[in-house]
């Protein structure tokens, strides 16, 4: 009865900060904020709020603090680690109504947005100035910027432009104890400490954010997109590594395997080859004069390697046809399982091939089905497992192939993640990569900004 009445009394509160509308706490409701986009694990929050702006979260912040409640960062839950999972109950502060273009300055190369901006949107609000906002997950259209810095969010474009933490010069975050804080600001180098760099990739451990300045991109003055066909998966591998290797750095490179092709084929008609084991997406971007030279080597490079088909995009329609189809891929898996989790190792580029084929012996060693749909040009994998989350027996079996692609990735030299985050999905393999010195010192880091725990809990560190 007691824990009735504090629950009821933590509502009463919560709805006189942000309003009644606001506050979401009816157990069929609360469903949905069970998980994020990871829902191999599941937690139900006891309320989630919608601020719309920043002194909204403080309150909530405070109260929570007050309370002891445990609060859990989250903006449009499409993250793949489980980081907005409210593993301890409490609350769930959901940005996604704080959306607003706060401001753009063109001449000094800035957007400031509020966390839970669209990223797309930033684009959108600066395309026609000749800008846009580089780092683009496949989620972008859905995704909030808020998120996004969480995570350290990557995309395909990040191979020469950068991840998040490239872009980021200034945010308004509420800290653990209440008080809101400016880290950075408009300038390249602030002085003093890198605080943004802390808190970018801290996957809401070290504070709500409520607030982003970005840095603005010019728009390449030209660009050519190019879809490479291969019979063997391991030659299109090969392809990426050779292109590195003569100093070519395209503005990305992706990689789509037969599974992914069906899927994706099946769902839209591309138009893409059905019998390919692999088809490499190739753009190049920058100064008109030179970039066909750099072209006409890059189809070299793929035709040496045995690619039996280049297509170039001939205009706008049909880049966005190709990158429609990358963008779509891991949605488009949907009508060949009710259930995937995606993974996200990175391996060195020159390991591609054999951790692919290691792949797929894991896969069929557990009996599950692998699709693979990556950003190869930075060695950045997403196995996804295809399953059905309602089959106790292959639950398990997913559990264990997602272990062996992950211990694989740091037996070749890689990581356990390269933009989905630790979160709780991760948390236990920490161990494989840092020592207990290691993880004492990002402890250290992490209880100077959250003494009581209290801010997203129990993510990150086994």
């Amino acid at each position: 009865m007691a824990t009735e009445q504090a629950s009821e009394s933590l509502i009463h509160d919560l709805q006189r900060i942000v309003g009644a509308d606001a506050v979401l706490h009816d157990p069929v409701g609360l469903l949905v904020y069970d998980c994020d986009a990871y829902t191999m694990q599941k937690a139900t929050p006891q309320a989630v709020v919608f601020p719309t702006e920043t002194a909204h979260v403080q309150q909530v912040v405070q109260l929570c603090n007050r309370l002891g409640v445990p609060f859990v960062p989250r903006g449009a839950g499409t993250g793949l680690s489980g980081g907005a999972l409210a593993v301890r109950g409490g609350v769930v502060i959901c940005t996604s109504r704080m959306t607003r273009i706060m401001e753009v300055d063109i001449p000094n190369r800035r957007i400031t947005a509020q966390a839970g901006a669209i990223n797309l949107e930033l684009t959108r609000a600066v395309r026609a100035h000749g800008y846009h906002y580089a780092p683009d997950p496949s989620s972008q259209g859905v995704s909030t910027i808020g998120g996004n810095v969480a995570e350290n969010a990557g995309g395909p474009h990040t191979l020469k432009y950068g991840v998040t933490v490239n872009h980021i010069t200034g945010m308004e975050v509420v800290l653990p104890d209440g008080e809101v804080a400016w880290l950075g600001g408009k300038c390249d180098e602030p002085l003093g400490y890198d605080l943004v760099g802390v808190f970018t990739g801290s996957e809401g451990t070290l504070g709500v954010l409520t607030t982003v300045i970005a840095r603005l991109t010019p728009l390449p003055q030209s660009w050519r997109t190019m879809l490479a066909v291969y019979a063997r998966l391991e030659k299109a591998c090969q392809t990426v590594s050779e292109i590195i290797a003569e100093g070519i750095v395209p503005a990305a490179m992706e990689m789509i395997d037969r599974t992914t092709l069906q899927a994706v084929e099946a769902a839209f008609r591309f138009g893409f080859p059905q019998d390919a084991d692999a088809v490499l997406v190739v753009e190049l971007d920058g100064l008109e004069a030179g970039l066909d030279r750099q072209v006409q080597r890059v189809v070299d490079i793929c035709r040496a390697n045995g690619a039996e088909e280049i297509r170039l995009a001939r205009d706008e329609d049909e880049r966005t046809r190709l990158w429609n189809a990358r963008k779509k891929a891991v949605g488009s898996l949907g009508r060949l399982a009710p259930s995937t989790v995606t993974q996200d190792g990175v391996v060195p580029r020159s390991k591609l091939p054999q951790v692919l084929r290691r792949i797929m012996e894991i896969g069929r060693e557990h009996g599950v089905r692998i699709a693979n749909v990556f950003h190869a040009g930075d060695g950045s994998l997403h196995p996804i497992v295809l399953f059905d989350e309602r089959d106790a027996e292959e639950v398990r079996r997913v559990h264990s192939a997602n272990d062996a692609i992950v211990r694989l990735c740091i037996e070749v030299g890689g990581s356990i993640t390269g933009e989905h985050g630790v979160g709780v999905e991760k948390a236990g393999y920490m161990r494989l990569l840092y020592s207990e010195a290691d993880l004492r010192a990002m402890r250290r880091v992490h209880d100077a900004f959250d003494p009581q725990g209290l801010c997203n809990p129990n993510k990150v560190f086994p």
